[in-house]
C-alpha cells in the first residue's frame, strides 16, 4: 500500500542508520506526480499532502522533517577539546512546499533550528533560529532543467559535495545549476557559492570568500567530474592566502550477484598563496551481501588514502581538500576528517527484523604524511604534527541500531569508542573518546 506513494528514486537510495529509508534528504528529488490519480492519494494518510491539485497542470507537494538528535562525548578530541565532556541536543524542523505549474517549478524550504547545552558555546551550525534553507525556481526545457536560487547539493557519494545532513543546519548553496540529460547520462553544470549559517532570523548569507563551479557527469556505473573551487581567505597550517583548486575525479560503482563496490579517485591541482597545489585521494569499497542467510548479513571493507603535505618549509601544498564533504565521513561520530589520512574500515550489517537493522564496524587511522597534522571533517587542524614521527592515529569501534517504527518515523542510536595511537599520545592529551548518538526523525 505504501509503495504506491513512494518515488522510485527515493526507494533506490542506500540507507544509513541516520537516514530514513523511505524519503530523500534533498526532498526536491522526490517525484509525487503519480498521485494526480485521486484514488492513489487515498492509499496513505500522507497522500493529500504530497499532491494538492490547484487547477489545470498545476499542483503542490508539501512535507516536513522533525528531528531531535542528542550527541554525547566523553574525552572529546581525546581530552583536548574546550569541553571534553560535551553533551547536547539538536532540534530542527524542515517544512517544504514544491509548486509545479506546467514546465515551471518553485521549491521553498525554511528551517527552524536550535540547540540545548552545546559547550563551550553553540555555533551557527548548531542552531541558527529561523532561516531559508532552500528556495529556487526551475524550468523544465526537455533534456535541460535550469535551476536558480538557494539549493542543497548532493553529488555521488558526497565525497566532495554533500548536504551536511548529519549536523543540525545542513549546507546550501546560492547560484545556478543546469541538469542536462544525454541518453542514460545526466550532466550537472554548477556555478554556486556556499551559504554561511549565522545566528538570528533570516540572516544567513552567501559566502563572500568561497565559490564552486564545475561539471558532474553521472552514467550507469561510472561518474566523471571536474570541480573548481576558490577561497579568498584559505588557511593551511601557518600559511594564509587565496586558494584556487581544481579537482578531476572518477567513480566506478555498481552491484552484481550480491557483490557491491564503489571506487573513487580524485586528483587536485592549482595555487595556494604563493605556491602550487598537488594533492589526491583514492577511496575503495567492496561488499558482499548474503540475503538468504539468517539476519541477511552484509560485509563491507573500505580503504581510503588521502594525501597530506610532505614538506613544511616549501611553498607546495600537498594536503587534499575535501571541499564540502558529508558530515559523517568515516562513521557516525568519528572526529577525523578526510585530510592527510589513511583509513581502513570493515563493517557487518544485520537485518534483525523487517523494520530493525544493526551494524558493527571497526576502523583504524594513520597519518599519510609525518609532516602534516590531523584534521576534522570541516578541515580544521585538530592536532599539529609537532615533532612526532608516529603515523598511527588510533582505532575506533562503532555499533548502530535503527528502527523504522513507521513509514515516517525512524529511531536510531550509535555507540562508539576511539582509542588513541602513538601520534595522539605524543602530541597532547591521549584519552579514549566515548561517543553516543541518539536520534528521532519524523519525515513525510
Amino acid at each position: 500500500m505504501l509503495a504506491s506513494l513512494l518515488p522510485n528514486a527515493a526507494q533506490a537510495q542506500p540507507t544509513e542508520a541516520w537516514q530514513a529509508p523511505t524519503l530523500s534528504i534533498t526532498r526536491y528529488d522526490e517525484d509525487w506526480s503519480d498521485l494526480a490519480d485521486a484514488e492513489k492519494r487515498d492509499h496513505h494518510w500522507t497522500g493529500p499532502f504530497k499532491y494538492v491539485p490547484l487547477g489545470d497542470d498545476a499542483w503542490l507537494s508539501t512535507g516536513i522533517e522533525l528531528r531531535a538528535r542528542s550527541e554525547n562525548y566523553e574525552n572529546n578530541l581525546w581530552g583536548s577539546a574546550p569541553a571534553p565532556g560535551d553533551s547536547y541536543v539538536w532540534l530542527r524542523a524542515l517544512p517544504y512546499a514544491d509548486l509545479h505549474v506546467g514546465k515551471l517549478r518553485a521549491f521553498v524550504q525554511p528551517i527552524a533550528s536550535a540547540s540545548i547545552s552545546v559547550a563551550p558555546s553553540p555555533s551557527p551550525v548548531d542552531g541558527s533560529g529561523l532561516d531559508l534553507l532552500q528556495g529556487f525556481v526551475e524550468a523544465d526545457l526537455g533534456p535541460v532543467a535550469l535551476r536558480g536560487g538557494r539549493q542543497m547539493l548532493s553529488l555521488g557519494t558526497e565525497r566532495l559535495i554533500g548536504t551536511r545532513y548529519g549536523p543540525n543546519v545542513p549546507l546550501a548553496f546560492d547560484g545556478l545549476r543546469a541538469d542536462v540529460t544525454l541518453g542514460a547520462a545526466k550532466v550537472s553544470l554548477l556555478a554556486v557559492k556556499p551559504v554561511q549559517a549565522r545566528k538570528g532570523g533570516f540572516n544567513d548569507r552567501t559566502s563572500p570568500e568561497k565559490s564552486l563551479w564545475g561539471a558532474y557527469a553521472a552514467m550507469p556505473g561510472l561518474d566523471l567530474y571536474y570541480l573548481g573551487y576558490r577561497n579568498a581567505a584559505a588557511r593551511w597550517g601557518t600559511r594564509e592566502g587565496t586558494e584556487t583548486r581544481h579537482s578531476l575525479g572518477t567513480r566506478w560503482h555498481g552491484s552484481r550477484n550480491d557483490w557491491h563496490w564503489n571506487v573513487e579517485g580524485v586528483y587536485q591541482f592549482g595555487r595556494f598563496a604563493d605556491g602550487p597545489i598537488s594533492a589526491w585521494t583514492l577511496g575503495s569499497e567492496l561488499g558482499r551481501a548474503f540475503p538468504d542467510a539468517p539476519l541477511a548479513p552484509d560485509l563491507t571493507v573500505r580503504l581510503n588514502v588521502v594525501s597530506g603535505d610532505s614538506k613544511r618549509n616549501d611553498n607546495r601544498l600537498g594536503t587534499f581538500n575535501a571541499l564540502f564533504p558529508k558530515g559523517k565521513y568515516f562513521g557516525e561520530l568519528s572526529p577525523v576528517g578526510p585530510y592527510n589520512i589513511v583509513n581502513a574500515y570493515s563493517s557487518l550489517g544485520l537485518q534483525l527484523a523487517p523494520d530493525l537493522s544493526a551494524s558493527l564496524a571497526a576502523m583504524a587511522y594513520w597519518r599519510y604524511s609525518r609532516k602534516d597534522g590531523l584534521y576534522d571533517i570541516p578541515g580544521n587542524l585538530i592536532r599539529n604534527a609537532g615533532d612526532s614521527r608516529a603515523k598511527f592515529v588510533g582505532k575506533e569501534v562503532e555499533a548502530t541500531l535503527a528502527w523504522q517504527a513507521t513509514a515516517e518515523l525512524e529511531l536510531s542510536a550509535s555507540l562508539s569508542a576511539f582509542a588513541p595511537g602513538p601520534f595522539i599520545e605524543q602530541t597532547g592529551s591521549g584519552k579514549t573518546i566515548h561517543m553516543l548518538g541518539l536520534e528521532s526523525n519524523f519525515r513525510f
